[in-house]
């Protein structure tokens, strides 16, 4: 499928309702369990998205419109959650992010992008030449990687109660 940024902004704008409907007034056993040693559990994914939200995708996509090539992105810090957030109940988290995807939503539908500005390259600190296009559509593949990580640590919540079907549950071995 080719980059349509309609299909694109239709993702981004459902991720915080998808993560509300899946996280909204659990236990905390769910929105703290992860998938094993050096893995993130739902209310640390939250906690990134959000950061993501402030730091990430709209000021990089901002550089890339007004300095293209000429001024590299800010380096991102993929762990700033566990500081910023650490003792945020999921409720905050989620109402932090909702607002925060709104309003970045917002400044997006008022660039009016045209073919032209999504082909704008700008320069990313590791990876080097990236499009707006590459971002964008980059930032709702995020989206829907967390969805997945989220939804995996919470059925693996219970790994050692299914007993045998584990076996038929391809989710538990991923």
């Amino acid at each position: 499928m080719a980059f349509d940024l309609q299909n694109t902004i239709d993702i981004l704008k459902r991720t915080p309702f998808v993560m509300d409907a899946l996280l909204r007034r659990l236990d905390q056993s769910w929105t703290t369990a992860d998938e094993g040693p050096d893995t993130w559990s739902p209310i640390v994914i939250i906690g990134h998205l959000i950061h993501g939200e402030e730091t990430d995708w709209i000021p990089r996509a901002q550089i890339i419109l007004e300095h293209g090539t000429g001024r590299p992105f800010d380096p991102y810090d993929r762990f700033a959650q566990f500081k910023r957030f650490g003792d945020w109940p999921m409720e905050r988290l989620l109402d932090r992010f909702a607002d925060l995807r709104e309003s970045n939503l917002q400044i997006l539908a008022g660039w009016e992008l045209s073919e032209t500005q999504l082909s704008l390259p700008g320069q990313h600190p590791a990876l080097g030449a990236v499009t707006l296009r590459q971002l964008l559509a980059t930032w709702a593949a995020h989206d829907l990687g967390h969805i997945a990580q989220v939804v995996r640590a919470m059925a693996k919540y219970y790994k050692q109660d299914v007993g045998p079907w584990v076996e038929y549950l391809s989710i538990m071995n991923r």
